[in-house]
């Protein structure tokens, strides 16, 4: 088990795309990570979409970036969600500015614009979200997965595979 010992966060909020949540979830206790779902605090339960609920471990407020390894941040609506929330923009960037990974698919870009972490990085996220992205400062490529130092980040459902396999190479 390449991760055991590690701790991830995967974020969650109202509807996050259930591949983007379920498949990382999964495949990180495979590797023997320790998971916890971090929720913003406004739901006991979040409703993905296409319609799967999901319960977080715990509210953002009961964490701290310094007991991470990294963080993975599930795509849907959820990011938009997400970065309403003050706390839960700082955790993504107090991991970020400590070297931590932190891997986001499709609209989670949307974070990580908030968490003011895209200047000069290279990445990408789903193309309709693009022009926020460069916005932010990213050089914005249309790859499967784009690995830039602790930014690991990639398109949509059909990359999760490739998310996955940088997702764990970083941590492992």
């Amino acid at each position: 088990m390449e991760l055991e010992g590690k701790r991830v966060a995967i974020l969650i909020e109202e509807m996050f795309n259930t591949h983007e949540f379920w498949y990382p979830y999964y495949r990180l206790k495979e590797a023997g990570a320790r998971v916890v779902v971090v929720g913003t605090g406004t739901a006991a339960i979040y409703h993905g979409k296409p319609g799967t609920d999901a319960k977080p471990d715990t509210p953002i407020d009961k964490v701290s970036a310094a007991d991470f390894d990294g963080v993975v941040i599930p795509g849907g609506y959820a990011p938009d969600l997400m970065r309403r929330s003050p706390q839960m923009v700082r955790f993504v960037k107090e991991l970020f500015d400590s070297g931590k990974m932190v891997a986001a698919i499709c609209h989670a870009g949307w974070m990580l614009a908030s968490a003011g972490i895209l200047k000069g990085r290279k990445m990408t996220s789903f193309f309709a979200i693009k022009d926020d992205m460069v916005n932010a400062g990213a050089e914005w490529v249309d790859q499967a997965v784009v690995v830039d130092g602790n930014l690991i980040t990639s398109r949509k459902p059909d990359d999760l595979p490739f998310f996955m396999k940088a997702i764990i190479g970083a941590l492992a």
